[in-house]
């Protein structure tokens, strides 16, 4: 009776493999990136200062979160994000490149021993760490390393059943190619580009080459072309996630994809004696040594092309920077967008600890958007222009509206992200940002209700007295002053003394509040003006004390109180 399976089953069992391969991979990147989420943050936007160390920055984040495309995208979003130059962008990203081929020598390291032996033991301990929450991340790290290499031991396994290094018709096929020709390193290529593009992991595409090569039905001139291929590949993702975003971040995306293909270009033209140099490092050599140790010299390969592309390139990166300036133009003004938010929003395929960064920096410009809203109320005061105050009302009128839409944007960006998995850190962050909004909604909200008792003042003929104009103009100013103390926090100044200042400026609003509105009264009831100019006058100082009140609630859930 026949025991062997059939070939679908095959099919399945290497398809099934694979989605464990992509599964476990993700799962590891995602906790890693929770585990070193916070640091992440201020790794990428610190250690950029000049392009090694921008490099260095891009090799250590990759390995950290063994993922290249996640660096890649992070990097786009913060150059989306004014975070980083276009220069720094292009280091960090040929750092990223370098950082990969970690996960080439990981899957070498599976190919080389049998990893199912491990992979169980890591299952348990990853269910204990789990259940005990303060190690969940952790046993999270160790659940998606397992799932990479119980994927990579079935494949390994399933290669050696199907006895490829045997198969006459799968030796046939791939012996029709020319090794020393020209087209078929292009064609191998291209094949390897298009199955990156299609299944979008690299680590999928390597881990199929190294079964092939390791079984010895392929052979190592086309698998190397293969991993060429999907160095080109990969970049498609990132390209694909800039395409809305800023004009810096898709020459950000387009400098991957240049320096990826610039460095395929100068290999084929070396490729026979470089490999040739490779399998030497490794000690491999063609029809002696075992097949299965070309798994080694695939990712020595991809380890030395990669090192040795960035060595050739990192001296011209403001050549490439100039370069891709040229292929993607500046936008042109009528096709700007009027009102856009500045860092989140674009369809960039962000990770959720970096995404918090970026929601961060859209809730400064908020901030800041909103004292911009009040410093328009400010002017109204005096305007005395008919045609000039309803320009300006009808401004803060759509600022108002803005606002409300902002805030909307920003709650629907943070309520996509909090369905990731997220560091508790993280998680903190999201609810006090939702507070911020929320609370500086309100202070756009009193910046138009202050603009409409100007105009139901202005509509009725009344005027102000000088000491109401002084005493209103003063309240504004400590308005403003606690509107620049709160954007000076958001921003990232958080010292006690800054914070302090917060509180001093809100009691000082509260107590001014209150000496105006019972001068109001005494002057109302002595007739130094009528009533209704005495309501007006009263509204305007409450008005102001409220602003005063959310702006003193932006600072607290900035800092966390």
């Amino acid at each position: 009776m026949d025991t062997s399976p059939s070939f679908l089953m095959l099919i399945f069992t290497i398809l099934g493999s694979l989605g464990l391969l992509i599964f476990g991979m993700k799962s590891m990147s995602e906790a890693l990136q929770k585990l070193a989420g916070p640091q992440l943050r201020h790794i990428l936007g610190r250690m950029t200062t000049n392009r090694f160390t921008g490099m260095l920055t891009g090799v250590l984040v990759t390995a950290a979160v063994q993922s290249s495309t996640a660096t890649t995208v992070m990097t786009v979003s913060f150059v989306n994000a004014s975070l980083l130059t276009l220069g720094q962008a292009i280091s960090v990203i040929m750092g990223a490149n370098i950082g990969t081929t970690l996960t080439a020598w990981i899957m070498s390291a599976g190919f080389s021993f049998n990893v199912t032996d491990v992979v169980w033991p890591a299952f348990i301990i990853g269910m204990i760490l789990i259940y005990r929450k303060r190690r969940a991340t952790f046993g999270e790290f160790l659940f998606g390393l397992a799932f990479m290499f119980l994927g990579l031991g079935t494949l390994r396994a399933t290669g050696v059943q199907m006895n490829l290094g045997e198969n006459e018709a799968v030796l046939g096929f791939f012996q029709s190619f020319d090794p020393n020709s020209i087209w078929t390193t292009l064609l191998f290529l291209l094949i390897g580009s298009v199955l990156t593009m299609c299944v979008q992991s690299s680590a999928a595409v390597m881990a199929i080459t190294m079964i092939l090569c390791s079984s010895g039905a392929l052979p190592i001139y086309q698998g190397i072309a293969l991993v060429m291929g999907e160095n080109i590949g990969t970049t498609v993702t990132s390209n694909l996630a800039a395409l809305t975003a800023s004009t810096q971040a898709r020459r950000a995306a387009f400098a991957h994809m240049f320096f990826n293909v610039f460095g395929v270009i100068w290999m084929i033209i070396v490729l026979h004696p470089f490999i040739d140099l490779v399998c030497s490092i490794v000690g491999y050599e063609q029809g002696v040594s075992d097949p299965a140790k070309l798994s080694v010299v695939l990712a020595m390969f991809h380890t030395c092309f990669n090192v040795t592309n960035t060595a050739i390139l990192i001296g011209f990166i403001p050549q490439i920077e100039k370069i891709v300036c040229w292929a993607i133009k500046d936008k042109k003004e009528n096709e700007k967008e009027t009102v856009r938010l500045k860092y989140i929003g674009n369809g960039l395929v962000q990770t959720p600890e970096i995404a918090v960064l970026q929601a961060e920096k859209e809730t400064a410009t908020f901030g800041v958007f909103v004292q911009d809203m009040f410093a328009k109320v400010r002017t109204l005061l005096d305007e005395r222009n008919d045609s000039k105050f309803a320009e300006t009302f009808a401004i803060i009128e759509n600022k108002e509206a803005v606002s409300d839409q902002i805030e909307i944007e920003i709650a629907k960006y943070l309520e996509q992200v909090s369905y990731d998995h997220l560091s508790d850190d993280t998680k903190a962050k999201i609810r006090q940002m939702m507070r911020e909004i929320s609370e500086l909604e309100s202070v756009g909200d009193s910046c138009y209700n202050l603009a409409r008792t100007m105009r139901r003042k202005m509509e009725s003929g009344k005027k102000f007295t000088q000491w109401q104009r002084k005493t209103l103009h003063e309240m504004m100013k400590l308005c403003d002053d606690a509107l620049s103390n709160m954007n000076l926090i958001m921003t990232g100044h958080r010292s006690e003394y800054e914070v302090n200042e917060s509180f001093r400026l809100e009691d000082e609003i509260n107590a001014m509040r209150q000496m105006l509105k019972n001068e109001n009264i005494r002057n109302v009831n002595e007739l130094k003006y009528d009533y209704a100019v005495g309501t007006m006058f009263s509204d305007l100082v409450t008005d102001c004390e409220k602003l005063g009140d959310y702006v003193l609630n932006v600072v607290e859930a900035r800092i966390g109180k």
